[in-house]
């Protein structure tokens, strides 16, 4: 399934939605409309009510998706009719994930940690190599796709990050690496949004990244589920293109196969000694090439208000953002 959080015109609260034939279904509503009583938990009334139910609640959304579309033609007209089915346009993608519990964010692409160090002229640590790197970001920041992300005015260097995230979804601790399928929800396409300057002058300081990471994430359009990649799983990695465009002019292309550390080895890291969420969210890092600290100002200056960043992942969508 591709899952989304979005929201009517002018509606105050998000609903869940599915993506069908380049249109959105309000589960919830569906449910109502083809299968009263199949939703009593309320599951369904949020992408967060469904992830904090995730092993119960995802039969119940599939076989609601199901029920739409084995309906006639009247059928799916009456749905669209009392809001059920909306067009892609008329609504407002928010966040998959509003307020997850934790979000931690890795450093898995080898190329990418090599071009970035190589910039200011280090190498990589031998450490790096021993397990993987995470930092925490801030999970109240989490912007979704077609929404604005103001650059702060404590920036010169604003850049944008092409990643891969892991959503969970299922309480887990100590995870082996052999079983991290199990406790995953799906991914999505994460822009970590960067302020390069300021994060040099943290890195000097050596506590680890701060307020260089700490005013927006870009996360969406879509939660996809992991059957939707089974064919282009690579062990615990996936064979899926990424490409970053800014004012639609390809800067970044990668592939999520190159990572280091697989989402086993990233979901057994991130659960050692501690409790995974339903919500968490695991960012991959950025794929190698995939920002302009690494491309460098001969390649393109960097972000300012105005500027269209969009990242896309095959199968996982695109994520479209505007600089104000």
């Amino acid at each position: 399934m591709r899952l989304v959080s979005v929201t009517r015109r002018g509606a105050a609260e998000p609903a869940l939605g599915a993506l069908l034939d380049g249109e959105v279904v309000d589960l919830a509503v569906a449910a109502s409309s083809l299968a009263p009583g199949l939703d009593a938990a309320g599951r369904l009334r949020s992408l967060d009510a469904l992830l904090a139910d995730w092993e119960h609640g995802l039969p119940v959304a599939r076989a609601v998706l199901d029920r739409v579309r084995a309906a006639p033609s009247e059928a799916r007209r009456a749905l669209a009719t009392s809001g059920g089915i909306l067009p892609a346009g008329s609504v407002e993608w928010r966040p998959p994930v509003s307020r997850p519990p934790t979000f931690r964010d890795f450093y898995t692409f080898e190329l990418h940690v090599k071009n970035a160090r190589a910039r200011r002229g280090a190498t990589v640590p031998p450490e790096w190599y021993e397990a993987p790197a995470f930092y925490f970001s801030n999970p109240g920041s989490l912007v979704g796709h077609g929404s604005g992300v103001r650059k702060p005015a404590w920036t010169g260097q604003l850049d944008y990050e092409l990643e891969m995230a892991c959503v969970i979804g299922r309480r887990a601790r100590d995870v082996e690496p052999g079983d991290w399928r199990s406790v995953v929800a799906g991914f999505t396409i994460l822009n970590d949004w960067s302020a390069r300057d300021v994060q040099s002058r943290e890195r000097a300081v050596g506590l680890g990244l701060a307020k260089a990471k700490d005013f927006a994430t870009s996360l969406g359009p879509a939660l996809v589920t992991p059957d939707e990649l089974e064919s282009r799983r690579r062990g615990d990695r996936y064979d899926l293109s990424m490409e970053a465009r800014v004012d639609g002019a390809t800067l970044s292309r990668g592939n999520a196969r190159d990572m280091h550390f697989g989402w086993g080895e990233l979901i057994a890291r991130a659960s050692q000694d501690v409790y995974l969420l339903p919500g968490d969210i695991l960012g991959s890092g950025a794929v190698g090439n995939g920002c302009l600290l690494e491309l460098g100002a001969e390649v393109h200056p960097w972000l300012q208000p105005g500027d269209e960043v969009t990242l896309e992942i095959e199968l996982l969508g695109a994520l479209s953002n505007t600089i104000l």
